[in-house]
């Protein structure tokens, strides 16, 4: 198995972004909470609350010490607690890989991309103005197309037919960024990247 490229960050934290509480634990904004708790389970590893605030999991993935994260900080301010973690354990922002639900793209599907914009996403742009940069990879999982007014959709819970498909998704999404923990960015993207496959 082909090792992570020379010169590339490793990735020493995973942040799955959502709310907190039973409220909103399965709306479609949980996407990357979803993720956090599938990999947590992968890797039989329990979650406890920081003081970020945030919920984290310690893991050894390859071979080396991988942190998984929900911040507990709600959406919108998401940045405080990442950067918490980030200035604590001393590393880059390369170093951590962001998952976030996208409703620009359809349902189903994902994208692994080096850096971006936010694209409206607030939780993400939180995040970039704390980091400074957005130099920061990440792993966004389609929820889309919206339907109405964007803030109640990403709020509003999956359809029961939506579910199906989202779990399906959650565990390719976990698997992708397992792919990105051993083997890097271009790999995991190079397989993951296709429209529309779950």
């Amino acid at each position: 198995m082909p090792g992570r490229p020379v010169g590339e960050e490793r990735i020493k934290i995973v942040v799955g972004l959502g709310n907190p509480g039973p409220r909103y634990a399965l709306t479609r904004h949980n996407a990357g909470f979803m993720v956090a708790d599938e990999l947590a389970g992968r890797w039989g590893v329990g979650f406890r609350e920081d003081a970020g605030p945030s919920l984290v999991g310690e893991a050894v993935v390859a071979g080396e010490r991988v942190l998984v994260v929900k911040p507990l900080t709600f959406m919108n301010a998401s940045g405080r607690a990442v950067g918490l973690l980030v200035a604590r354990e001393k590393i880059v922002p390369q170093s951590v890989l962001v998952v976030y639900d996208d409703l620009h793209l359809p349902l189903g599907s994902l994208r692994i991309r080096r850096r971006g914009s936010a694209g409206g996403h607030k939780g993400m742009a939180s995040i970039i103005e704390i980091m400074g940069t957005a130099e920061l990879p990440r792993v966004r999982v389609g929820i889309g197309p919206p339907v109405g007014p964007a803030a109640d959709f990403v709020l509003a819970p999956f359809s029961a037919a939506e579910l199906v498909i989202i779990k399906t998704v959650v565990a390719r999404a976990a698997t992708a960024v397992e792919k990105v923990l051993r083997e890097g960015l271009e790999p995991a993207m190079q397989e993951f990247n296709a429209k529309g496959i779950y």
